[in-house]
């Protein structure tokens, strides 16, 4: 058991950094080229077929890692009754959000890509992104207070 933590952690935190630096990436500079039609729609779609793939195959090693660290660290009780629980709660709760933003801006980018559109696609996948990229800074900002002794 000494072993499995240490890998547990592991792999959540290198999943959520790749999460949450391709979000950030597609957003902030993938995304505006797009608008502009800079890019072409292969490229784009490569990069937004990847992004996809990264976040299913983050959910699933979030789900085993995360649900392997709350069982042993946390009882139902120390989750919905103290301020470290409720920041692994407010973590799922914004993990799944910018899992299912991630995915909008994903289908409605690869529909757009499929009719050979790109600008349009890009504005429709637009506020989806802002979201999941706000999400992903407000996920970062709570593993940092869990990461904080004595903060909570």
């Amino acid at each position: 058991m000494d072993v499995i933590n240490p890998v547990m952690w592991s792999v959540h935190v290198g999943f959520a950094v790749l999460w949450v630096g391709s979000v950030l990436f597609v957003t902030l500079a993938v995304l505006p080229p797009a608008l502009r039609g800079d890019i072409g729609t292969a490229a784009l779609g490569s990069v937004v077929g990847r992004l996809r793939w990264i976040t299913r195959i983050g959910a699933l090693a979030f789900v085993l890692s995360g649900g392997h660290m709350a069982g042993t660290l946390y009882t139902f009780e120390a989750l919905t009754g103290t301020p470290r629980g409720h920041l692994v709660l407010t973590m799922l709760g914004l993990w799944f959000v910018g899992t299912g933003l991630v995915e909008v801006a994903g289908s409605k980018l690869a529909d757009g890509l499929d009719a050979d559109k790109l600008r349009e696609p890009a504005r429709d996948a637009k506020p989806f992104l802002y979201g999941a990229s706000a999400v992903s800074v407000g996920l970062i900002l709570t593993a940092g207070l869990l990461a904080s002794p004595g903060l909570v």
